[in-house]
């Protein structure tokens, strides 16, 4: 009789897969069927089993959600790390890593570094006040700050840091948990963008909840995706999204569109419509 266990995968080298039970962490590898069957990823809840030495594993349970980069499963929230500086604020980017996250079913939190290098914070923090007025979570962190909001918000969940190379994610856990000592590098400056100082997704616990360190990037391209519910993934959106002319309004040329007309009155933040207008027209260009 093959008695089966369960745990969480929290760390993916290789062909090493790390998981976790309720006693212990152990190490195991896919059995050769599952070849034919869904990769696991970080995150992933899998049932595995003892044979003699080692241990192999069976099979993925269902997932309620799932990033495709960085892979990783069954996540509660997405700490967008946002850089003020080295490398500079781009709402652009900010406003596609919250459409990203929000398709794949993530809840995103906005999460300010490098605060404490602007000399003039007043434009750049007026624009993340749209942000918190659309019901964004909105959190800053900096060298010496207590962070005792932002570990509330990771109290008990299982979060995954993403944003942009330098922006400060590392740091941000080394804050948190200072026996990480992850290795961290100084931005570089010929690239203008940091060096990719994690190598592979691991989760860490942190606040009595799981933290993801994922690689940067600073690239996202939503053609492979469906952005069909992308509006509904909006929070800027959702006071209106159900009050256009038309069922099916794709909120870009069709009449009586209520984003539009809330948009053409100052309620909606101007770059996330734009964001919003330019992934669908690129989408449409390759349908």
């Amino acid at each position: 009789m093959i008695n089966m266990q369960q745990g969480r995968i929290i760390k993916i080298i290789s062909n090493q897969y790390t998981i976790q039970n309720e006693k212990e962490e152990i190490i195991a590898k896919p059995r050769g069927k599952m070849r034919q069957q869904q990769t696991p990823v970080v995150g992933d809840f899998v049932e595995y089993e003892k044979i003699e030495d080692s241990y192999r594993i069976h099979k993925v349970l269902p997932r309620t959600n799932r990033l495709l980069r960085p892979a990783i499963a069954n996540v509660d929230q997405a700490l967008i790390v946002t850089s003020l500086k080295d490398p500079d604020y781009s709402c652009h980017l900010l406003n596609r890593l919250i459409f990203l996250v929000g398709l794949a079913g993530v809840k995103p939190v906005i999460c300010v570094t490098k605060l404490d290098l602007l000399e003039d914070p007043e434009e750049i923090l007026a624009d993340l006040e749209k942000y918190k007025k659309a019901g964004y979570d909105v959190v800053f962190s900096n060298p010496g700050s207590d962070d005792r909001e932002l570990q509330e918000i990771l109290n008990g969940k299982v979060s995954v840091l993403c944003g942009q190379s330098g922006a400060g994610k590392s740091s941000l856990l080394n804050r948190l948990n200072p026996d990480f000592e992850l290795q961290t590098q100084a931005i570089s400056k010929a690239l203008g963008r940091g060096k990719h100082t994690t190598r592979y997704c691991q989760l860490h616990p942190v606040c009595d909840g799981l933290v993801a360190d994922t690689p940067g990037f600073s690239s996202l391209d939503f053609t492979r995706l469906d952005t069909s519910h992308l509006d509904a993934c909006i929070l800027d959106f959702k006071p209106y999204i159900h009050t256009c002319r038309f069922k099916d309004c794709k909120h870009l040329n069709e009449p009586d569109c209520s984003i539009k007309e809330a948009l053409n009155k100052g309620e909606i933040n101007a770059s996330i419509y734009e964001d919003y207008k330019n992934i669908m027209e690129e989408r449409g260009k390759k349908l």
